[in-house]
């Protein structure tokens, strides 16, 4: 039924859109692999609920009062580092992406997507996998497109002494692009099995636990 356990991914929602918060409950809860165990105003509320109700996934907007998204994330990352972050907000501009997945969100949605890719998302952030809205992503694309060699070289060791091959160097840049790993044996021409080697041995080398690890580092600048 899930990926914890054989029970349900428990889910902490944050909205101040009363409307919003409700319906996205009654909605996400009505899932079998689902179980809203909280539902906060504000940032603030959110940080506490995920220290109380012990949630595997947390959906956050970006814009609340008290305290806002990308501050929540950073809080409640530092105190519950298993807990996955998941924005759903109406901002798709690159500081706020961009901000998100810096302070520690794994996935980014924006509130068009509809009920199965919010579904999809939250079961995948559960998996500790990244997942991107599509509009998203082809910001993030354009993005790495103009700061294409910054955008790895220039973020800063991920360990010490840590050093990437060439190719791992470009799986790496199309990781924080956003590709999955078909996606990145088709634009590289190798198969699926040399990318998952290539994607290991970064992860070992640079220490990263979660794909999120890999596409934040990617995109620090």
């Amino acid at each position: 039924m899930t990926v914890h356990a054989g029970r349900p991914i428990r889910l902490v929602l944050a909205d101040d859109q009363a409307t919003v918060r409700d319906a996205l409950a009654v909605m996400l809860d009505l899932d079998d692999d689902v179980d809203v165990v909280g539902a906060a105003a504000n940032g603030a509320e959110a940080v506490e609920l995920a220290g109380s109700r012990s949630p595997d996934v947390v959906l956050l907007d970006l814009n609340m009062p008290v305290l806002g998204g990308v501050a929540a994330t950073e809080r409640i990352r530092a105190a519950h580092p298993g807990v996955a972050i998941l924005i759903l907000t109406t901002f798709d501009d690159d500081e706020s992406i961009l901000s998100a997945l810096r302070a520690g969100a794994v996935g980014y949605l924006t509130k068009d997507a509809n009920r199965e890719a919010i579904m999809q998302a939250v079961r995948t952030a559960a998996a500790g996998q990244t997942v991107l809205d599509p509009a998203v992503q082809l910001r993030l694309v354009a993005l790495a497109t103009r700061n294409t060699a910054p955008a790895v070289r220039d973020a800063g060791p991920a360990a010490p002494g840590v050093s990437f091959t060439t190719r791992e160097q470009e799986i790496l840049e199309l990781i924080g692009q956003g590709l999955r790993n078909g996606e990145i044996a088709e634009h590289l021409v190798i198969s699926e099995a040399t990318v998952k080697t290539h994607i290991n041995n970064l992860f070992a080398k640079a220490g990263f636990r979660t794909r999120a690890d890999a596409v934040r580092y990617a995109l620090r600048g």
